[in-house]
């Protein structure tokens, strides 16, 4: 897939100017003036070839053929007669936007990124998949795996034709969102986005979902995963209040986080003017619905949403085809993927908890050298990774997502379940191996937590610094 981004017509026996050498990429060119602004996306896979360059170098390192280029046989003689367009390559042209800020990624130039862009694809095929590997998937998209994965989701069901989405608008949209997603952030990046984005994908397929769903339905829902971190700070709500933070200010101590989500989301639609072509009713509406997906991840709300699921559930009174039942359905599935990375396989929550845990240590850290209180599950010497998991998979991921299970009793949940359980052994596993290899220290506090559950999978240890009001996505 290509963008569609005009760029000045040069002759091709020409030096690559020096400010476009400053952006590490490729240049792909092609013989069909109708690719801009054409009616059909199709077109735009109609590449004849390209030029791979370095900044390091002043002249292409290498041109890559797909096709027979008749047209740009005598390029150089004929460039006033013959207006060769150039398309940057979706894969280099996120790496090259002007729109891109912080230091530059280090990232391989890979001469032959057809090869990756095929993989890829192969993985997309399995996107459905609970064993989606999303740190592959972006390394496979050359850190692209938010733009990627919403592209092909939004396709697959549909509703870029359906809501006849410009595709140029579509594109700028996703390359925003993903950069606004703070790449520094270990755990609340793009790449967590995107996991959230597959996870939602797989709930919105459970049979007793989908059969309701509408294409409004799809459309917000997938929207409202892609966006529900935007911008997000690299710290907790706590933090901005104490530090009086703007965000705190602007929105009242209240939901700061999820506010200011959902607002930059907004703020991106409007830019780019994605639903400008809808009625203006209709598309505020679908600005407030995903405000309301959006504010449900407010993980301070846990109970309040998780007990009314519960009576909902006990009381069986859902009825999904009721537009408000279904939303809130939509809320608590959005939750859930959220929070997902416990009932990953172990390969794939180990490597989320490493990060996340990493993410709370950077706060505790600045709150050190400020001479703040540091925030619980921040202190890098008092906590640990394993009592960090353990705590928030007993007290909020395992409530929430038996729950699920009751509404949708399927071989996904009973497999999330199952890695739930398998992982939180796995923690405890390994911090009792880190305790008896460092030997004894301070006694365990027996019984720290008010689940039975915590005791035998933690191997003793006491939770106590896991208040429910953790954030742990």
């Amino acid at each position: 897939m290509e963008v569609c981004s005009q760029l000045p017509v040069l002759p091709l026996d020409r030096l690559v100017p020096k400010h476009v050498l400053s952006r590490r990429g490729a240049i792909s060119f092609s013989s069909s003036s109708s690719l801009f602004g054409a009616p059909d996306p199709r077109q735009l896979s109609q590449r004849r070839g390209a030029i791979s360059y370095d900044s390091s170098d002043q002249t292409a390192l290498y041109i890559r053929m797909l096709a027979c280029l008749g047209p740009l046989a005598g390029a150089a003689d004929s460039a006033p007669e013959r207006r060769v367009h150039r398309l940057l390559s979706f894969q280099r042209y996120l790496h090259s936007s002007r729109l891109l800020r912080g230091p530059a990624q280090q990232i391989p130039l890979h001469l032959l990124d057809e090869d990756y862009t095929g993989q890829a694809r192969c993985m997309l095929d399995k996107v459905g998949s609970w064993n989606f590997d999303i740190f592959l998937f972006d390394k496979f998209t050359n850190g692209n795996s938010l733009i990627t994965l919403t592209f092909h989701l939004l396709n697959q069901y549909g509703l870029v034709e359906l809501f006849q989405l410009d595709v140029v608008k579509l594109w700028r949209f996703l390359v925003m969102v993903q950069e606004d997603y703070h790449s520094h952030n270990p755990y609340h990046n793009g790449v967590h986005a995107a996991d959230v984005t597959q996870a939602m994908y797989c709930y919105m397929r459970e049979p007793v979902l989908s059969k309701y769903l509408t294409s409004c339905d799809l459309l917000i829902g997938l929207l409202a995963a892609v966006t529900h971190d935007l911008g997000h700070p690299g710290v907790n709500q706590p933090f901005l209040i104490k530090t009086d933070h703007y965000l705190a200010t602007l929105y009242k101590n209240t939901s700061v986080l999820e506010n200011h989500h959902w607002k930059s989301a907004v703020g991106l639609l409007r830019e780019t003017e994605l639903l400008s072509h809808l009625p203006a009713e209709d598309s505020l509406n679908m600005e407030r619905q995903l405000g309301s997906l959006i504010l449900a991840t407010d993980i301070s709300q846990q109970n309040e949403y998780l007990s009314r699921f519960r009576t909902h559930l006990d009381q069986d009174d859902l009825c999904l085809s009721h537009a408000h039942h279904r939303h809130f359905i939509l809320q608590m599935a959005l939750k859930c993927a959220d929070i997902c990375n416990p009932c990953r396989p172990w390969e794939l929550s180990k490597q989320w908890s490493e990060k996340v845990t990493e993410e709370f240590f950077h706060q505790g850290d600045i709150e050190k050298k400020h001479n703040l209180e540091v925030s619980p599950l921040c202190d890098r010497d008092k906590n640990t990774m394993g009592d960090i998991q353990i705590g928030f998979m007993s007290y909020v991921v395992e409530p929430l997502f038996s729950e699920w299970a009751r509404f949708s009793d399927t071989r996904l949940s009973q497999t999330m379940l199952g890695h739930l359980g398998l992982n939180k052994a796995s923690w405890g596993s390994l911090q009792l191996g880190q305790r008896q290899t460092s030997g004894p220290e301070e006694p365990a506090e027996p019984g720290g937590s008010g689940d039975p559950g915590v005791t035998t999978a933690s191997g003793g240890t006491g939770p106590k610094d896991i208040p429910q009001g953790n954030r742990g996505s």
